[in-house]
């Protein structure tokens, strides 16, 4: 029965990539709404699996987002790369649980050889560890908890085992542009999404060091690798330089802007960033591996260990590295393979020249659109255009067209104050004739909208 099932879901995989590029980019709405074939009362019988998966694929699979496409540009998702699909079907098949050792000895192992050429390629200093999470949520998560460890244990305070109450103060510095995932991992982690000092921004969304405020006491400093909308990086050498001196953690969001650095003509940016003391990254972006996947480095793996690690009489505590002991999960899915598989496959050149074509991808973007009189409001450092058609009401009605033409997908914004379109080009399959495609949309379309 499994293999019949497999063949299908393979047949009906291959057809959806096939005629992934002649789709509309964004779900129709007759398509959305035929969702409703899927609901029903629950049978008590059930019925023929291979009709399930029929179904899954007939209704389900037009009501999808086309963002495993070339001209999906909406937030920042990166397409999946073949052999990255390739080896999550083997990881599914193989259906381990990758949290230790005993459970899965190919995902702990596959996983570690994983983290190493992640930090070589990423810069990071020599022998940071990490974690295998779900997204960049998660990540920052996890890094700020081995910060809070860290810095109340510094203060003579065990927040492992007596918890924040009666903990000394922890004072959280971010930016102004600071990302709201980032906020939410305050919150989860008890330090209040709310409480905490806020440095202005620039035009850019660069956090402005000379704003830094004094620094006293237990201080987690966060920073930004990759503006969500310009791309734009905060100047880091300046801003680790005053934090560490302070004894502060630096901690760096760089949920996509962090994979600069595999890039040598624009690995300049990430400069300074690697003072920092964690980082925080997805692979479901620019690395292209399938959802879900995120990545928590921290300088010192023992704080990570600190404030993630659990004992048990039938866990192991040999010296092999264990995932449980780094991440907030036991149970969980060996996605390391997958970012194994792609490292593997495109090698250091093959990842620089990815992050290269969509970065001259984006630029490419920005001259057009201001060719054609259309206002570009960041300065396209990376991968992230935003743009202004007119007034917020102008604007609005334009990226409504575009979704609605399907050629492309982009999203809305506001950036400073402004109503814009986004642009984030961070996929493999898109090729300079679909930029050229999408540009040529876009510009249509506005000229029709004014």
């Amino acid at each position: 029965m499994h293999k019949k099932l497999l063949q299908a879901a393979h047949g009906h995989a291959s057809t959806y990539l096939d005629t992934i590029q002649s789709r509309h980019v964004g779900a129709r709405a007759e398509d959305v709404a035929a969702l409703a074939g899927l609901d029903g009362p629950l049978s008590d019988a059930g019925e023929d699996p291979q009709t399930t998966l029929d179904t899954l694929a007939t209704i389900g699979g037009p009501a999808t987002t086309g963002s495993a496409g070339p001209r999906y540009f909406g937030f920042v998702t990166g397409g999946t790369l073949p052999v990255a699909l390739a080896a999550n079907w083997q990881v599914a098949a193989w259906d381990q649980n990758g949290f230790t050792h005993l459970s899965s000895p190919a995902a702990a192992t596959i996983e570690a050889i994983a983290l190493r050429w992640l930090v070589d390629l990423l810069n990071l200093p020599a022998g940071t560890g990490g974690a295998f999470v779900t997204g960049a949520t998660m990540a920052n998560f996890t890094a700020l908890a081995a910060a809070r460890s860290k810095i109340l244990t510094d203060a003579g305070w065990d927040v492992e085992r007596m918890g924040l109450f009666g903990a000394p103060p922890i004072t959280v510095v971010v930016g102004g542009e600071a990302h709201s995932t980032l906020f939410k991992s305050l919150g989860l982690l008890g330090l209040g999404r709310e409480r905490v000092v806020e440095v202005p921004a620039d035009d850019q969304g660069r956090m402005i060091a000379a704003e830094l405020p004094e620094i006293s006491g237990p201080t987690i400093v966060c920073l930004q690798a990759g503006n969500v909308n310009s791309g734009a990086f905060d100047p880091a050498s300046e801003l680790c330089a005053k934090a560490k001196a302070a004894g502060a953690w630096v901690h760096v969001d760089g949920a996509f802007g962090l994979w600069a650095a595999a890039a040598p003509e624009r690995a300049h940016l990430m400069q300074g960033f690697e003072g920092a003391d964690s980082w925080a990254c997805d692979a479901h972006k620019w690395l292209n591996v399938s959802y879900d996947s995120g990545l928590a480095f921290v300088r010192d793996p023992e704080h990570l260990r600190a404030a993630m690690a659990i004992s048990a009489s039938y866990l192991p505590q040999g010296e092999a590295r264990e995932p449980f002991a780094f991440t907030p999960e036991s149970s969980r899915r060996a996605r390391g393979v997958e970012i194994w598989a792609v490292l593997r496959a495109l090698g250091r050149n093959g990842v620089a020249e990815l992050v290269s074509r969509n970065c001259r991808q984006a630029q490419r973007f920005a001259e057009g659109l201001s060719a054609a009189g259309y206002t570009v409001l960041n300065d396209v450092v990376l991968n992230q255009v935003v743009v202004a058609f007119g007034d917020d009401e102008t604007t609005a009605r334009i990226i409504a067209a575009i979704q609605e033409d399907g050629t492309c997908w982009c999203g809305g914004t506001h950036w400073r104050g402004r109503g814009a379109m986004r642009i984030s080009v961070s996929s493999w399959a898109t090729r300079d004739e679909d930029v050229e495609r999408s540009l040529d949309a876009i510009v249509r379309i506005a000229q029709a909208n004014v």
